[in-house]
């Protein structure tokens, strides 16, 4: 909980506007009680391993996870994927070239089911 309450720290500073906190479930009553007392917007997304990924942060943030909806981070499509990790303040050139990454893979995988 400790790396958690950083977290807010950072948030509530201004150094970051959405945060990815992954937790055991366990956790999830103290963070949610934590998280409602501060007035923080929140989205639970529960693990198969018994983890819980908590994203907290600016409500405008959290908005745009709710559209992307209640799917696995795996599943995320590559401009999911590149948005979020925009969101959560990794560097911009590394997310790009991700982006490029992932745009060439799935054009090979699309060239070679075309053959």
């Amino acid at each position: 909980m400790e790396v958690f309450r950083h977290h807010i720290y950072e948030f509530q500073k201004g150094l970051r506007s959405l945060i990815l906190h992954t937790a055991p479930a366990s956790d999830v009553p103290e963070i949610v009680r934590t998280l409602e007392a501060h007035g923080i917007a929140y989205k639970l997304s529960y693990l198969s391993n018994g983890h819980v990924n908590v994203f907290f942060g600016h409500p405008d943030c959290i908005a745009v996870l709710e559209i992307f909806g209640s799917k696995s981070l795996s599943d995320y499509s590559k401009e999911e994927d590149f948005i979020l990790g925009i969101m959560l303040g990794y560097g911009r050139l590394e997310e790009c070239r991700r982006y490029i990454t992932l745009s060439e893979k799935e054009r090979s995988r699309m060239e070679c089911a075309a053959d």
